[in-house]
């Protein structure tokens, strides 16, 4: 983006603005604030017009009744006024798509502004990749950033088709893209060793092209959360009422046997902090993790486990987070992941690179206020796990 020319141009720039909004209101606008630098280089580049793209939910999923959009519940128009805020600078908010309307619209707007078109996903042919409905947006503007690697992994109208429409003069990655790529390549190609991979979350499902990914670079893989109890009992393990995926027993065991064969130590929670019910005020005992007793189950990491683990992250000097330890949204199960995060920040401070992706990992490390004391925290958890796991991201190839 710093070295493309867009002195008196027209800027399409497809920004994640997909952000929780209550009641009118934005709720969380990390994604927002995380768009910002690259519209204010914009500005300061001389761009004539900046015409802001942006998804919303699923709207098509949710229709009224009579099968028509639901407008109030997925509208963009609640975004502008609060870039508006946090810019100082007037955001124009265009009330439709694409088309006639919108082209007046930018065409009308004095030079110099900010116009947020709205919900891209208000069009059927934003999530099929039609190239006609690229194209109309692409007529909208002489110059195409693409800043949301939150859809980085999808190959939508919006983000890799209409790319499509702009040579390599005319498009490019905005900072918060560039960074996410450049956060992401250092731990998947250029990892300083000893590199260490934290994995959480509920199912072994979710994560085994990233686990199968990992075992090729990375020296420590953790595994926490509901996750390691199916690992817990592919080696023989007695986990109660732990979840456990009975038709992945046998690649968990795959993936231990894997890890012996590459040399990555394979590091499981040797104890667990196990509970009578999934419940905030359940009853709760420190246990061996492969000696839960019927009717518990594991809902934290034990002490045991946290020192083992912590002792690894702190003598990292890579470190990638996807997923929490227990479940963290429970104070009762909070502590092992709040000790992982702050075994984290420790060794960033000492030096480390640390990538934390994924959404529940992202919202502990911010939940604990540790977002600063971290390398890089991630704004697009599906897409940061697509590229960790080497998949396809047609937003990024599109780009070039």
């Amino acid at each position: 983006m710093i070295n493309l020319d867009v002195n008196h141009k027209n800027v399409l720039v497809r920004v994640d603005f997909n952000v929780p909004i209550k009641e009118g209101q934005v709720t969380d606008d990390t994604r927002i604030r995380a768009a910002i630098p690259t519209i204010q280089a914009l500005l300061e580049k001389g761009a004539q017009k900046i015409i802001l793209l942006s998804h919303l939910g699923r709207p098509l999923k949710a229709l009224n009744e009579d099968g028509s959009l639901n407008v109030k519940k997925f509208t963009l128009a609640p975004i502008a006024p609060h870039l508006e805020s946090l810019m100082g600078k007037k955001v124009i908010f265009v009330p439709t798509v694409s088309g006639p309307q919108a082209e007046k619209a930018i065409a009308d707007a004095p030079a110099g502004s900010i116009l947020l078109l709205e919900n891209t996903r208000f069009e059927a042919g934003e999530e099929k990749g039609k190239s006609e409905l690229a194209e109309q947006w692409a007529k909208l503007g002489q110059v195409f950033i693409n800043d949301a690697f939150g859809t980085a992994h999808r190959a939508h109208a919006s983000n890799a088709i209409l790319a499509g429409f702009f040579d390599a003069k005319h498009k490019s990655f905005g900072l918060l893209m560039q960074k996410e790529v450049e956060s992401a390549q250092k731990v998947l190609n250029h990892p300083d060793k000893p590199f260490t991979a934290i994995l959480g979350g509920a199912k072994v499902s979710d994560k085994i092209m990233l686990i199968e990914n990992l075992l090729d670079k990375a020296d420590n893989i953790i595994i926490g959360g509901g996750m390691a109890y199916t690992f817990m009992k592919a080696q023989g393990g007695k986990i109660g009422s732990s979840l456990c995926e009975e038709d992945k027993l046998d690649l968990a065991s795959e993936l231990i046997a894997k890890a012996k064969t590459k040399s990555v130590n394979l590091l499981l929670p040797v104890d667990s902090i196990a509970a009578d019910a999934f419940a905030a005020d359940a009853k709760t005992q420190t246990v061996n993790s492969k000696e839960i007793p019927d009717g518990w189950l594991g809902l934290d990491i034990g002490p045991e486990a946290i020192k083992e683990f912590s002792d690894a992250i702190k003598a990292s000097r890579t470190i990638c987070w996807n997923g929490p330890m227990g479940v963290f949204e429970m104070a009762a199960f909070a502590n092992g992941t709040k000790q992982v995060a702050e075994a984290v920040a420790a060794a960033t401070k000492n030096g480390a690179f640390s990538l934390v992706g994924g959404g529940d990992s992202v919202a502990a490390v911010n939940q604990m206020g540790l977002d600063d004391e971290v390398s890089y925290v991630s704004t697009g958890g599906g897409a940061m796990l697509t590229m960790l796991e080497g998949g396809d991201m047609p937003g990024i190839s599109s780009i070039g």
